[in-house]
């Protein structure tokens, strides 16, 4: 499905300019922000493993945007795109990679770990398959507040993210199964980069077709092109009917490239350069970007504007963090749990 969206399609996407350009400033806070991290780790600022995100904003946009505020995320290690589109702040969330008192966590959790209750941002975690259990439990409390304590307000729907890696693992399977069973207002977001740290997808599994595995729940799959923000939105408009309408959950697979190595630590030698430039020329953002254009929804000037702006956002978000105090040892501790 591309930016034209297929003509047989019986969902029509509805967004307005104002929300189509606002799907690109948050693509570009998430490609900037990531840029960022990548000069802050190679200059000490950052330490341990730092998991960029550059190449897959149109999926961070295209699904976490369509969410209403009481809605729930759960990431990846790959986790500081999902927090800014969820709203939680450039500023706590550079400070929490800094390790400083004025981070999401307090400093606590660092790159793999950015949480924020406020924000209904359930984590990010460093094992994969760590969160499929834990958004599973938030989708569970969502219905059980709906069916068994009578509470009037519609189903808060949970958005779990993991990449292709996970589809091997156990929870994987025994999540579907349950939210499948209990109809769990849950939508899977299957994040196919390709790669699993250093293993080619289809290298790793029977089935490369991960969306195809819906089937054997009885859940709708839907495969995806993860570089393109506006057929994301749209499928993941379909899934989030579905689930507040109490139909159970969706799983979705976009397919999608890191630009990136799998960590700021990674040489990144296994991918060949042929493949790199196929993907890197279907870039999300260029491609939004051209479309926007081409479509007569903004111009270039107003675009440039946004870029500056989101540019001084990130500068800020430095400046506050290395401005920010360091966790106090007698406090060490303190926030172990909440």
């Amino acid at each position: 499905m591309d930016l034209e969206h297929r003509k047989d399609s019986s969902f029509k996407l509805k967004l307005d300019q104002s929300e189509i350009v606002s799907l690109y400033e948050d693509m570009i806070l998430g490609r900037y922000f990531e840029d960022m991290c990548a000069q802050m780790y190679y200059r000490g600022k950052m330490f341990g493993f730092v998991h960029l995100y550059t190449g897959q904003e149109a999926i961070s946009s295209g699904v976490i945007k369509a969410l209403e505020e009481k809605d729930y995320v759960c990431s990846t290690y790959r986790d500081h795109v999902h927090a800014l589109s969820k709203g939680v702040s450039s500023r706590e969330v550079m400070a929490e990679l800094f390790g400083k008192e004025t981070g999401c966590c307090r400093g606590r959790g660092g790159s793999m770990h950015i949480f924020s209750k406020k924000h209904n941002f359930l984590g990010g975690f460093a094992f994969i398959g760590e969160g499929i259990p834990i958004a599973t439990g938030a989708a569970f409390q969502s219905i059980y507040r709906k069916q068994v304590l009578q509470e009037s307000q519609t189903l808060s729907v949970t958005v779990c993210f993991f990449g292709d890696g996970t589809t091997n693992n156990g929870q994987f399977f025994e999540c579907l199964n349950m939210a499948a069973l209990w109809k769990l207002p849950i939508i899977f977001v299957v994040e196919n980069n390709q790669w699993a740290i250093g293993m080619a997808h289809p290298r790793s599994t029977s089935v490369p077709e991960i969306h195809m595995k819906a089937a054997s729940f009885g859940m709708p799959g839907k495969e995806v092109d993860g570089m393109d923000v506006l057929a994301v939105r749209e499928v993941t408009e379909q899934a989030i009917r579905r689930a507040r309408a109490g139909e159970g959950p969706t799983l979705i697979e976009a397919l999608t490239y890191r630009f990136r190595g799998h960590s700021l630590a990674d040489p990144d030698e296994l991918r060949s350069s042929q493949e790199k430039e196929a993907w890197t020329a279907r870039d999300p953002i260029k491609r939004l970007y051209n479309y926007i254009i081409e479509k007569d929804i903004t111009d270039h000037n107003t675009l440039e504007a946004i870029n500056q702006k989101v540019k001084v956002i990130i500068e800020d978000s430095v400046d506050f963090a290395t401005s920010s105090p360091e966790p106090s040892v007698k406090d060490l501790h303190k926030f172990l749990f909440l």
